[in-house]
């Protein structure tokens, strides 16, 4: 598997997946753009807002939302060019789609149920939205600390990032549903039990 992502990630960067057009033999090569992986290849995206580090109520999302809902922020695409930053959907899919068990753990701690989404939040520079919802109810916003463009590791958590988990009273969390929207615009959604992500 570790040899298949870096494999994916190198052929990305050379443009090793660019068909030759039969029908050009005579027509002059493009020239490729040659760049540095230590700058990004476009300018940085803006600074996503922080996200409180815990809610006003305990286990109240901050916004409420459902794509295309009234309300619904919009999100647009943005552009696919893997930079060895792990900062587009095109980097980070693979190791989220990896990880996929790890994305969500349950801690009873302390008379309450701790969520915690560390593992996204670790990834969340290739994403443009993450909702949740807990037991059957509807998928919320929560909303992703700004990726830090400008230091060598964008994907970093920061105190003032606030904290990757919400709280809930002890032993009400039967289960966890998460959906994460990738900067293309590709969703990708999972539902844990509570005794999967449960930790001891």
């Amino acid at each position: 598997m570790f040899l298949w992502f870096w494999t994916v990630i190198l052929l990305g960067l050379s443009g090793a997946t660019d068909a030759p057009d039969p029908g050009a033999a005579d027509a002059p090569e493009p020239a490729r753009r040659i760049t540095s992986t230590a700058e990004p290849a476009e300018p940085a995206r803006p600074a996503k807002p922080a996200a409180p580090g815990s809610p006003g109520v305990p286990g109240v999302p901050a916004s409420p939302a459902s794509p295309g809902a009234p309300g619904d922020p919009a999100y647009s695409a943005e552009p696919q060019v893997p930079t060895g930053r792990f900062t587009t959907a095109a980097e980070v899919k693979p190791i989220l789609t990896a990880t996929r068990p790890n994305w969500v753990a349950l801690r009873d701690y302390n008379g309450q149920d701790l969520v915690y989404v560390t593992q996204i939040m670790s990834w969340r520079c290739g994403l443009v939205g993450l909702r949740f919802a807990v037991n059957d109810g509807l998928l919320a916003d929560w909303p992703l600390p700004p990726c830090h463009e400008e230091s060598a590791t964008p994907n970093a958590l920061r105190p003032e990032d606030g904290l990757p988990y919400r709280a809930f009273p002890s032993g009400s969390v039967r289960s966890v549903t998460v959906e994460l929207i990738y900067d293309d615009l590709t969703r990708d959604t999972a539902t844990y039990p509570r005794a999967q992500v449960l930790m001891p």
